[in-house]
């Protein structure tokens, strides 16, 4: 599996002030709202739950005590909390939340290397709403798969789904169409070498096809990647970069300085 590095920024003309902004935010809000992972009850309260978007109301459910097969060890795991916010503002707030350590730096790795380039096409407004709205249409996504391959399985709707990698796979889609042949850096085991950005894109979206694939086929859950969010974004991206960028120069060398 390709893991990618970096990319060539050697044409980029503006400061990504709206991509470090959104870094910021998500590294704040996990360290500080979440505890580093471990307030459950403020991710509970703020994470995107299938059911609530479905019939649009808050859904509170108890406290569960857990016992693991094997040790027999006793696990609390907390209910779904109230909502203090209206239910489909989660589809904003569970963006810039995260489930742990690892999460968090894969996702702001990948927004740090694909973020700034389209920032600097699209402007930092038009990437900001470029980024929201991805977000948004990658979690209703989610949603709907749900939804409609649960199957009737009414725990499936409870389940909470956080993460900014659905808004950063609309990134990744606006990238493969604006910057198809440019070079990224990516790691093959421990080995760095440079590769197109519609290799190294276009190989982790069939990571994800196939993987989503076979999570319906098992009906698991995939270790509770949400791979219909990811789908969703990138396709977000794919159609909706093309409008964002109405008005807009694709050189980027516009935004060079000239003597």
């Amino acid at each position: 599996m390709l893991f990618p590095i970096a990319d060539d920024n050697q044409d980029r003309g503006s400061t990504p002030l709206v991509n470090y902004v959104l870094i910021a935010i998500n590294v704040l809000v996990f360290v500080f709202l979440q505890g580093l992972g471990s307030n459950d009850r403020f991710t509970y309260a703020f994470s995107t739950v299938p059911a609530e978007i479905v019939t649009g109301r808050d859904i509170v459910t108890r406290d569960q005590v857990l016992t693991q097969p094997v040790t027999g060890q006793q696990v609390e795991i907390p209910g779904l909390q109230p909502t203090p916010i209206p239910v489909w503002l989660t589809l904003i707030t569970s963006m810039f939340m995260h489930g742990g350590i690892a999460h968090i730096f894969g996702n702001m790795l990948f927004l740090w290397i694909f973020g700034d380039n389209i920032e600097d096409r699209l402007g930092h407004a038009r990437y900001l709403i470029f980024y929201l709205v991805c977000g948004i249409l990658a979690g209703l996504s989610h949603v709907f798969a749900t939804a409609i391959f649960s199957g009737g399985n009414e725990a499936s709707m409870l389940v909470p789904s956080l993460g900014a990698s659905g808004a950063i796979s609309g990134v990744l889609g606006g990238y493969i169409l604006l910057f198809p042949t440019r070079r990224v850096v990516v790691m093959i085991s421990w080995f760095f070498t440079p590769v197109p950005a519609f290799v190294a894109i276009g190989l982790w979206f069939v990571f994800q096809l196939i993987s989503g694939l076979g999570m319906l086929g098992s009906g698991s859950k995939a270790g509770g990647v949400a791979y219909a969010a990811h789908i969703g974004g990138f396709i977000a991206g794919l159609i909706l970069i093309t409008p964002f960028m109405i008005g807009r120069s694709r050189d980027s060398s516009y935004n060079v300085p000239r003597s």
